[in-house]
C-alpha cells in the first residue's frame, strides 16, 4: 500500500552537519509524489525552549547523552501549535542563546542573531536560500530566559543596561523580519520576560506598525520537568493549547 514518510529534525546540533538523500523504492514500489505544501505556514524562533530541549525525559537531571535521546522538536510547543492550525512550520532554535546575551554569560561574542541567517550554523558566512515557497503568515519570537539567565561575576552588564540592550536588538530583529516577509505577515513576540517585550511591541505599533501583537505567556500549571527544569511534553502541550487559539485571532483569515 500507499505510506507517508515525515522526517524531522529533532534537536539542534549545530556542530554536526546532516545530509538526507532520500528514498530509493524496492522493488516493484515507486516513490510518490510529495504531499502538496499546505496553504499556512508559522515560523517560530526561539531558544531551548522553542526548540523541545529534553522535554520528553520525565526528570530535571540529565546528563549531555539523555539530553541528545530526549529533547523532541516534533512534540514542541511551536510543533503542536502548527498541527493544531493545520499549517507546515520552521522550527529555527538554538540552545542557550539570547538576544544580546547567552546563557551564564557564555560565549560572549555571538548571539542567536548571528546564528538567524544560517543554513548550516556551524559554516561562518553561510546564508539560507529561501527557495520562493516559504512565505509564512505567521512568525513567532520566544527569545529572552537567556539574556535575563543569572548575571555572573566579571559580565559588563548592569540589569538596566541589559534591559535596554534587549529591547534595542528586540525592536531590530523584528524589524528585519518584517523586511524579510512583508507588511502580510504577522509578527508575535512573546517571552517570560513580558514586560520588556510589550513595550517592543507597543512601541512598533505606535510607529505605525499593527501587525507585530504580544502574546503573554501563562506558566499556570506548568511543571518544568524538561531537562534542566526546562519545559516538558505535557508543558509544550499546555502551551500550544494557549498560543493556536491566539493565532487564530489575528487577522489572519485562519
Amino acid at each position: 500500500g500507499e505510506h507517508t514518510v515525515r522526517v524531522v529534525r529533532r534537536n539542534d546540533t549545530p556542530g554536526d552537519t546532516s545530509t538526507f538523500g532520500g528514498f530509493v523504492a524496492a522493488p516493484g514500489g515507486a516513490v510518490l509524489g510529495r504531499p502538496a505544501p499546505r496553504d499556512r505556514q508559522i515560523e517560530f524562533i526561539g531558544d531551548s525552549l522553542t526548540m523541545g530541549y529534553g522535554n520528553v525525559s520525565g526528570t530535571r537531571a540529565c546528563d549531555p547523552e539523555q539530553l541528545r535521546r530526549t529533547t523532541n522538536s516534533d512534540v514542541s510547543h511551536g510543533a503542536l501549535t502548527a498541527r493544531q492550525l493545520d499549517a507546515d512550520y520552521q522550527i529555527n532554535g538554538l540552545s542557550g542563546l539570547g538576544m544580546v546575551r547567552n546563557v551564564a554569560g557564555i560565549c560572549p561574542d555571538v548571539t542567536y542573531r548571528t546564528y538567524y541567517d544560517r543554513a548550516l550554523l556551524n559554516v561562518d558566512g553561510d546564508v539560507w536560500q529561501n527557495p520562493g515557497t516559504w512565505r509564512p503568515q505567521v512568525v513567532v519570537v520566544n527569545l529572552g530566559s537567556n539574556d535575563f539567565s543569572d548575571l555572573t561575576p566579571g559580565e559588563a552588564w548592569t540589569p538596566d543596561s541589559l534591559a535596554a540592550a534587549y529591547r534595542t536588538a528586540y525592536d531590530e530583529f523584528l524589524r528585519k523580519l518584517r523586511t524579510r516577509n512583508g507588511a502580510g505577515t504577522v509578527l508575535v513576540g512573546f517571552d517570560r520576560n513580558a514586560e520588556h517585550v510589550r513595550q517592543v511591541v507597543e512601541a512598533l505599533n505606535d510607529a505605525g506598525d499593527s501587525g507585530v501583537h504580544y502574546w503573554y505567556l501563562d506558566q499556570s500549571g506548568l511543571d518544568f520537568l524538561g531537562c534542566d527544569g526546562h519545559t516538558s511534553a505535557h508543558d509544550d502541550r499546555v502551551i500550544a493549547d494557549r498560543l493556536a487559539p491566539f493565532l487564530r485571532s489575528l487577522p489572519t483569515g485562519w
